[in-house]
């Protein structure tokens, strides 16, 4: 959907998704890192407004959902398409931000706000309508983006890894995530390993409430006589395989790296990727997707507390 990258081009960010998953974040993180941001133009006056015949003069971040006037999931679809066929000085992309249905459904009830589709029915209601709806964009979208599990500083470092102004300097950006299969993998993910075959910290009563973040949890780990020949193979993997997804002209690449609750093994063999990358040269960022959710919960948890008790 996007077009051929190149260092002369302005972007075009097309922003939308469904309602409360994230878009009106994405702009203005969007907007810090230099593009010019709009929100809810209807979709006769993009063409129009962007005046890509002539150009861009910045980079420009569009977001519209069902809100917006004359919004019309398949007229916005050829309309990216177009744009991105008959202007070759732009780079045009379509991102999807998506959420569960549950995730949404608290987000309305926490705000007491109305679904924008369900004025006067359950907010349930209208996340199905939505989600029926925006079909098409999501399927023809350069990049979706679920915020179920992603806390704010979160989404910047994912839209920073995307969006950030291009340096002919810079090369290929890497984030290591570990994550629990029973939590789903991450939809960000561009690459998955799975590490449920090495030696499961939880059952050693001693190691349990630790993760692999702790030297004691990485020694039992790293004993398991199958893991020096994993992370060998890993590496011999990877290490060759990136400089191709940058000359293709990818400059950010999600690893994502799974175990059964995503609190030892995996914590422990993203956080060894992580290192064996920097020393390849590699700009490498590190995100322990459950490890953060327990930390959130925990703060929500103590906020709450606190209110009870004033």
């Amino acid at each position: 959907m996007s077009a051929a990258p190149g260092t002369s081009q302005r972007r075009l960010v097309i922003v939308t998704g469904m309602s409360g998953a994230g878009r009106t974040s994405c702009l203005k993180i969007l907007e810090d890192q230099g593009f010019e941001a709009i929100d809810n133009l209807p979709i006769p006056l993009i063409e129009r407004f962007a005046r890509l015949e002539d150009g861009l003069e910045r980079d420009l971040a569009i977001g519209l959902d069902s809100r917006t006037r004359a919004f019309a999931p398949n007229r916005l679809v050829a309309l990216v398409d177009k744009l991105a066929r008959t202007n070759p000085s732009v780079a045009v992309s379509l991102l999807f931000f998506d959420c569960d249905d549950e995730g949404l459904q608290q987000r309305y009830t926490e705000t007491r706000r109305r679904h924008p589709l369900a004025a006067d029915r359950p907010v349930q209601d209208g996340i199905a309508a939505e989600r029926a709806l925006l079909g098409p964009l999501k399927a023809a979208a350069t990049l979706v983006i679920d915020t179920t599990l992603l806390s704010l500083p979160e989404l910047k470092r994912l839209l920073t890894g995307h969006f950030a102004t291009p340096d002919k300097t810079q090369g290929l950006v890497v984030s290591c995530v570990s994550f629990a299969y029973r939590r789903g993998l991450p939809r960000e993910a561009d690459l998955v390993f799975d590490v449920r075959f090495l030696r499961n910290p939880h059952y050693v009563p001693a190691l349990e409430p630790l993760t692999g973040l702790d030297p004691a949890v990485q020694a039992h780990v790293e004993s398991d006589p199958d893991f020096a020949a994993f992370e060998a193979h890993l590496e011999a993997l990877l290490l060759p395989l990136l400089p191709r997804y940058q000359a293709e002209g990818k400059s950010y690449l999600t690893i994502a790296v799974g175990c059964t609750g995503g609190k030892h093994r995996s914590v422990f063999v993203t956080e060894r990727l992580a290192t064996a990358l920097r020393a390849a040269g590699y700009e490498v960022s590190t995100l322990h997707r459950e490890l953060a959710a327990r930390a959130a919960e925990r703060a929500a948890s103590t906020r709450a507390g606190a209110g009870q008790k004033a």
